[in-house]
Parts: C-alpha cells; structure tokens; sequence
C-alpha cells in the first residue's frame, strides 16, 4: 500500500503541473480577448480554479463528518498560500505587487480573515456565517471586474495580447485548456491528497493536523504550479493575483458554501480558534508592509516567508505526535525567533518607506 501512495502522490504532482500549465495559457488568452486584465483574471478566474481543490475536500470531509479536515484543509492552505507559495515565488523570482492589490485586494483578504475568525469565535461556522462569508466574496469578484475592465479599457488590446500571451491560441482553444486545466489540477489535487493523506494517517495523527498539513500543501500546489508558470511566461500580476485571490475564495466560497449547504453548522475546533486562525490572520498581515515598501516581494522576504512556514510546520508536527521537543521549541520560538523577525522586519519596513518617499512618484500606474 505505500507504494501504491506514493505512486499516487507523483501522479498528483505530474498531473497539477500539466494543468497550471494549461490553465494559465487558456486564462492569459481569455484576458487579452475579453478585454480583462490578467490580474483580474488571476484574482477571480484562476483563483477560483486553483481553490476547486480545497473545495472538493472541504465538502467531502463534512460529508463523512470530518470537520476538522474541512476547516484544517482552509486555515492550513491559505497559510501555506502566503508564506509557502508566495515566498517560494519570490525566492525564483522577486513579485511585483500592482497598486490595485496592495490597495484593495490584501486589504479585503485581511477584512475577510478577520471575519473569519470573529465567526468562528462561538466554535462553529453556521448559515448566517456562510452567507456573509459568500458575500463577501461577491461583492470582491463584482469590483475586481469593474476595476480591472476599467483599467484594460487604458490599454492598447493587440500589444496587451502580445504581452500575454507569446503563442496566441483561438478561442475556443484557450476555453478548453482553461477546463482541461481546471479538471487536470483537481484530479492532480485529489490523487496527491488521497496518497499523503493515507500516509498520514498511518503515523496516527488527528484530522485536523492533517488537514493543517499535508492536506493544505497539496490542495495549495495547484496555486504553487499556476503562479510559477504565470511567472515564466512573466505574468507576475498574475502570480501574485492568484495567490491573494485563492484566499479570499478558500474562505468565502470552500468555507461558505459547505456552511451554506449543511445548514446544522461546521464545527471548529478550538486548537484551530486559538492558534492557527490566528496565525492565518498573522501571515496576510505580514504581506501588507511588503507590499507597501516598493510593491516588490523581494527574494529575501520569501526566504523569510518560507522560512516562518517550515517552523509553523515543524511545531504542528511535534504539538501533534507529543514530542518532547515541542516545548524547547516553543520557547524559541516565543522568545527569540519571532521577536529577532518582527523586530527585522519592522527595521526593514521603514528603511524602505523612507527610500520611496525619496523616490519622484513614477508615471505608470502598476
């Protein structure tokens, strides 16, 4: 049996680079066509695909009454998206930000990452809770699209195209790439998840910590394969648009609709209440001073990035199998690595803000 897990988790992984492949050709084609920008059409289109995966677990594990899979399968993957997926993006590749994500669409991720953990408060996402979540949601696809017509109306079509999309393909091409995409990235997600989950379970862990980990990183790969090659094809706006619109859709349509659906509520559970939402809430937080200082996702604040997830991961694991080095690392973590960051980044932050107001105001409006 483990070798028939592992074959499935390379399976997965074959299958979720071919789809990001293909979706972001169909995507990028569809942008220039429909006169959408493809930092819109990252932030709702291929968001939307790339979160199918969460979704699809999310509503299996409630439906054999697994919640803490669910919940563990959203907090642990929009975790993973920020600090996993966006830093190891920038390490590859420094991310430029565009000013309409660091003004609107971060502040709204963090709007509904708050609202997220003010819902689960009472241990549990409920209808009314599912409503506001999908709402809120809605109401972001709805001025992304506007925002981003408007600013494409700017823009000269044929050369918007050309820069989106070194191959042309027709239409009808670029629609089915952009299923196939969408169809190989699931499948890819579910053989993943389905052989590391099993594998997991073997070592006899609870539901929740599977969903926090090895669910979260392969139901995120979908978001890792898209946005590195939205970057090879050097569609940042896309890269970046991806990753911030996947979690707004984890939360308002993987953990509203489910809440919608099973009206009798998903329960939360309180280690997740008390640590990981938290934490959740924490990583969107910390890309908002990174955004600001030069609209840049430089190499070194992935490396940090990544680097804060390792350690958020090796506490999961030792919290979850009671190992005696849980508590000594506890204690450095507390004491001296959060602060020695924060304090780095704090430094770091404001020595940028200084150089930019320094800097003439640029022309372009990206």
């Amino acid at each position: 049996m483990l070798l028939l897990d592992i074959g499935l988790v390379l399976l997965g992984l074959t299958l979720l680079i071919a789809g990001g492949e293909a979706l972001v050709r169909g995507a990028s084609t569809l942008a220039a066509r429909v006169g959408i920008s493809p930092l819109v059409i990252g932030l709702i289109v291929v968001s939307s695909a790339t979160s199918a995966p969460e979704f699809a677990v999310t509503i299996g594990a409630v439906v054999e009454g697994e919640p803490g899979l669910a919940v563990g399968n959203v907090i642990g993957s929009n975790i993973a998206n920020v600090l996993l997926i966006l830093g190891f993006s920038a390490m590859v590749s420094p991310l430029a930000i565009n000013r309409q994500v660091v003004r609107f669409d971060i502040p709204v991720m963090l709007g509904v990452t708050a609202l997220f953990l003010g819902l689960t408060l009472d241990g549990e996402i409920g209808l009314i809770d599912g409503i506001l979540l999908l709402l809120g949601l809605v109401l972001h696809a709805v001025v992304s699209v506007v925002i981003g017509r408007r600013d494409a109306a700017t823009l000269d079509q044929p050369d918007a195209e050309a820069a989106l999309n070194t191959k042309p393909v027709p239409l009808w091409l670029a629609a089915l790439l952009l299923v196939g995409g969408v169809a190989l990235l699931v499948g890819g997600a579910q053989a993943l998840v389905t052989g590391a989950v099993n594998i997991a379970l073997d070592l006899g862990v609870s539901s929740l910590v599977v969903g926090l980990t090895v669910v979260a990183i392969g139901t995120s790969l979908p978001e890792l394969a898209t946005s590195l090659v939205a970057i090879r094809r050097g569609e940042r706006d896309m890269a970046v648009g991806n990753i911030v619109g996947s979690n707004i859709f984890n939360i308002g349509l993987v953990m509203g609709v489910p809440a919608i659906i099973f009206r009798e509520g998903i329960p939360v559970p309180q280690a997740a209440v008390a640590l990981d939402i938290p934490l959740m809430l924490a990583a969107a937080l910390a890309l908002l001073p990174i955004a600001f200082t030069g609209f840049i996702v430089a190499r070194w604040e992935g490396t940090l990035f990544v680097a804060l997830y390792v350690s958020y991961l090796a506490y999961v694991v030792l919290a979850a199998t009671e190992h005696d080095a849980v508590t000594g690392f506890s204690i450095v973590m507390l004491w001296f690595v959060l602060p020695l960051i924060a304090i780095t980044v704090i430094a770091l932050s404001a020595y940028e803000i200084r150089l930019h107001r320094k800097k003439p105001p640029a022309s372009s409006g990206n």
